[in-house]
């Protein structure tokens, strides 16, 4: 369960992109979703030191992501992407592989 102290998911979305464009070899974005989207699709995709990876974004103490989320994250992951769910900027950061070490 969230607490009011928790960030908005919003917020912790802006503060995982800031920590990783701040780390050297990664692009990242943010997806929107439009009539192009695909349903479940992370949030957050991108490449660290040529490794694609996808990132599904919840704040702490929420419910975990939807089995659509889950299924895309799967897929992801099957054909070699780094996945993962976070709810800190330090798990985002070791999902990319860059251990929590932001220049």
């Amino acid at each position: 369960m969230s607490t009011l102290n928790d960030p908005r998911e919003s917020t912790l979305v802006r503060q995982i992109v800031a920590a990783l464009r701040a780390t050297p070899g990664v692009v990242v974005r943010k997806r929107h979703g439009s009539s192009w989207s695909v349903a479940g699709d992370p949030d957050l995709y991108g490449s660290f030191r040529g490794r694609h990876f996808e990132i599904e974004v919840k704040r702490p103490g929420a419910d975990g992501p939807t089995p659509l989320q889950q299924t895309r994250l799967q897929q992801w992951a099957a054909v070699g992407a780094l996945v993962g769910v976070a709810r800190s900027v330090d798990e985002a950061l070791r999902i990319v592989g860059a251990n929590g070490k932001v220049r």
